[in-house]
């Protein structure tokens, strides 16, 4: 099974995922892309698609980049994310990429773009650390 075949099954595990929609297009080891299409039920009062959204896209991508970058089995350690721009329009793409990759943990990046009428537009920028599981998690 190649890896964009692995990665779409592993989103298709996410119940939340399945909520917003999300598809991922691109996963190898060079980078990560996961697609949103916009609906109203995104977005928030002014009518911007909500923060929340670009920051799962943000999560999503990152880890998937890490993962590709460390193998199976990582979460993300940590993220922060600039929102620089209001998203509006027809589609959220978070593109990944990993920057560093030790032993145990990747730092990542991705940019978040909305497409409006064709247009690719920068709305969001985030940097995080994924770290590979050592275990089974426990839920303590």
């Amino acid at each position: 099974m190649d890896m964009l075949q692995l990665g779409k099954q592993v989103l298709e595990n996410q119940p939340f995922s399945q909520l917003l929609g999300a598809v991922l297009t691109k996963f190898d080891s060079e980078s990560t892309e996961l697609r949103i299409p916009v609906k109203d039920a995104l977005k928030q009062q002014h009518g911007f698609v909500h923060g929340g959204v670009l920051s799962y896209a943000a999560d999503n991508a990152l880890t998937f980049a890490g993962g590709a970058a460390l193998g199976t089995g990582v979460v993300t350690s940590e993220y922060k994310i600039n929102y620089v721009r209001p998203a509006i329009g027809q589609e959220i793409i978070a593109r990944a990429v990993a920057e560093y990759a030790g032993k145990s943990q990747a730092v990542c990046r991705c940019d978040i773009f909305v497409v409006n009428e064709g247009k690719e537009i920068l709305c969001a920028i985030a940097q995080g650390t994924i770290a590979r599981l050592s275990a089974a998690p426990s839920v303590e």
